[in-house]
């Protein structure tokens, strides 16, 4: 059983237009409202794929009782806040490009973190096999949030993967402990603070950040792939070439292959950069079923060249 908490949820609206062009009209093709935050998505994902899942998640206002609305079926615990529950909006165009517009999200008063806290750790009592905690925090939250939570997970003995950016994932990432790292290629970047333009100065930057006392590390590498780090070896993976329609959840969808099977690396891995590229080649935060990934498309290296450029792999 995998535990995910989204401390930032969303309802993810998308719309699908030929090109995006500022200042004009433009007609939109389609349009899709769709449960969101990456915790979310993961649960989500994994839920499609027939692994037991549970989402811990805020909700509030109107927005909150929509993404409940939108959540359906997916096994959860809502932790009720004042503030409303934000939109995002995606714009896709036919070419794959997708602008993102992300609402900062309601602020959370001290009570309401406890709640959430409180219900996380409810759940890790239970004894899932991991928890994922990723996304944004939204007002009001500290940025050693998911240092509590890594805390409340080592306490029970369950291992924490951790997908988010900037402060908080330098508080989290700084404080070690997590068992699993999710970066893609920029945040890895902004975290240790330099251009990381190959497979080896990826490598390298990864195992700085391990040393600070954190397990492994999944740099996600959007089309060209994705790179496994430990302090021993580094796998890569890249998928078969798909037409784009969406990229918004591409990287959930990755982590959550990743977690959904007991497997060896290399084929976690693989199931990882098959589910992410399945995600892409679908519209709006659509995430993929067992029907869409195809692993036998997936290239894999074991200890790539380090001189790799990672836009030309």
């Amino acid at each position: 059983m995998i535990l995910t908490l989204t401390p930032n949820p969303s309802v993810d609206h998308t719309l699908e237009v030929d090109g995006l062009v500022r200042g004009e009209v433009l007609r939109v093709h389609a349009t899709r409202s769709q449960a969101g935050g990456k915790g979310v998505n993961v649960a989500r994902a994994l839920l499609g794929a027939g692994v037991t899942t549970r989402a811990v998640l805020p909700v509030g206002g109107g927005g909150g009782a929509e993404l409940i609305t939108l959540l359906g079926d997916l096994p959860r615990v809502t932790v009720p806040i004042d503030g409303e529950t934000r939109g995002n909006i995606a714009v896709t165009e036919s070419d794959g490009t997708t602008t993102k517009l992300n609402a900062a999200g309601p602020a959370l008063s001290p009570a309401e973190i406890k709640a959430l806290l409180d219900a996380v750790e409810d759940e890790l009592s239970q004894s899932p096999d991991w928890v994922v905690a990723s996304g944004s925090l939204p007002a009001g939250v500290p940025d050693d949030l998911y240092v509590r939570v890594a805390r409340l997970a080592a306490a029970y003995g369950v291992p924490l993967a951790l997908d988010t950016s900037g402060a908080p994932l330098a508080a989290a990432a700084g404080a070690g402990s997590i068992a699993l790292l999710k970066p893609n290629h920029e945040e890895l970047a902004a975290l240790v603070d330099r251009a990381l333009p190959t497979v080896g100065a990826v490598t390298e930057a990864a195992r700085e950040v391990l040393s600070w006392g954190n397990g492994a590390a999944l740099v996600t590498l959007g089309g060209h792939g994705a790179l496994l780090v430990t302090e021993q070896n580094v796998l890569w993976a890249r998928g078969p070439r798909v037409r784009t329609r969406s990229t918004v959840g591409a990287g959930d969808c990755a982590l959550a292959g990743f977690l959904s099977r007991e497997d060896t690396p290399q084929e976690r891995l693989r199931q990882a950069v098959a589910w992410g590229t399945a995600a892409v080649a679908l519209p709006g935060t659509t995430v993929p079923t067992p029907d869409d990934v195809a692993t036998d498309g997936v290239s894999q290296a074991t200890e790539p060249d380090p001189l790799w450029r990672i836009e030309e792999l």
